[in-house]
């Protein structure tokens, strides 16, 4: 069985398609759901239904803005009991890392990081499921709904940029109406950027006589990530680290509090190695970056934490079997900003 999400997950969709005037019974019943148990919130059903279920409804109803739209109508109680929790956190950072924490309580294709790097906060979301399928409408949704989380807890938040892997709707204006304009189609990355600054800022939905009896009904019923190990640990650590040169099994380290060594033994427990896993990571990244020809090649050897472009290019003939700009090109995503690459 692939990864489930709650229920929660449809709240609205009924009362939204037949306000698009589509049929919700027929979706449901064609993406294999029971109609009859999405009525139980705490319902465990499977994500790559109900991403089907998503992108089969803006198909049909011709909207595009399909998930955007369902985002719109949640609320704190679609997490289920973490957002007891999250509306009583003392600020933002501490509500965003509680999220994340427990994130796979309400949904087990999401896979979100938070990153900061010179002043700024990276808030990155990843849907990972057991095949391959377009996943727009489920990514917009989720994109949408942190955004209006962060803007209830600090309604003075404003994102810098909001970003898609997926290239832009014809129609970009329920978007921009929650968005704003700092959209940022075609990146390597569902995600947004904020100033790390306003992780600080306190939580305008807290009470903080409330706070104590939150957590301890929430520690009573939370249930520990099975599938963080160490090997994800230090997977999610590398792809941080990559970008800022820094990228070191010392570091990693350090990261973790522990020494080099134990990083070592422990991996190997499990049957993996530091350089396994960073070739693998750059490998999973390279892919990702050189698709979008937003960045030149010698950005995505910068990216993938390559000194110079030569090595880079030494590198990815060895794992893809030609070059970057070949495999840019095979893919019809060449850009004239690459001018400086095919020597790469």
């Amino acid at each position: 069985m692939g990864p489930l999400v709650r229920t929660a997950a449809l709240n609205g969709y009924v009362e939204l398609c037949h306000t698009l005037g589509i049929d919700p019974r027929d979706l449901i019943k064609r993406v294999g759901l029971d109609v009859a148990g999405l009525a139980a919130q705490d319902r465990w059903i499977s994500g790559a239904a109900v991403v089907e279920l998503l992108e089969l409804s803006a198909a049909t109803a011709g909207h595009e803005d399909f998930g955007l739209r369902l985002a719109e109508s949640r609320r704190l109680s679609s997490l289920g009991p973490i957002g007891l929790v999250v509306r009583e956190e003392p600020d933002v950072r501490s509500a965003v890392g509680l999220l994340l924490q427990h994130e796979h309580m309400f949904n087990e294709v999401l896979h979100s990081r938070l990153s900061e790097h010179n002043g700024l906060a990276t808030l990155k979301v990843e849907l990972r499921l057991d095949e391959a399928m377009q996943t727009r409408q489920a990514a917009e949704l989720v994109i949408a709904a942190l955004h209006l989380l962060l803007r209830g807890l600090t309604p003075q938040w404003q994102p810098l940029s909001v970003c898609f892997e997926h290239t832009a709707p014809a129609d970009a204006t329920t978007h921009r109406r929650i968005f704003g304009p700092v959209l940022d189609f075609g990146r390597e990355f569902h995600g947004i950027v904020f100033y790390a600054g306003a992780l600080d800022a306190p939580n305008a939905l807290s009470d903080p006589q409330l706070r104590t009896y939150a957590r301890q009904y929430f520690e009573s019923i939370a249930t520990p990530r099975q599938d963080t190990t160490l090997p994800d640990r230090v997977r999610e650590l590398i792809e941080v680290l990559l970008p800022t040169g820094r990228c070191s099994v010392e570091q990693v380290a350090r990261s973790l509090g522990v020494d080099r060594r134990t990083v070592h033994r422990r991996l190997a427990d499990s049957g993996d190695t530091y350089t396994s896993l960073l070739n693998a990571t750059r490998m999973h990244l390279a892919e990702r970056f050189v698709a979008h020809p937003r960045h030149s090649l010698t950005e995505v050897a910068h990216l993938l934490g390559f000194s110079m472009p030569s090595a880079f290019s030494h590198w990815f003939k060895e794992q893809f079997g030609c070059s970057p700009s070949e495999w840019r090109n095979q893919r019809g995503t060449s850009s004239g900003t690459d001018a400086e690459a095919d020597a790469v």
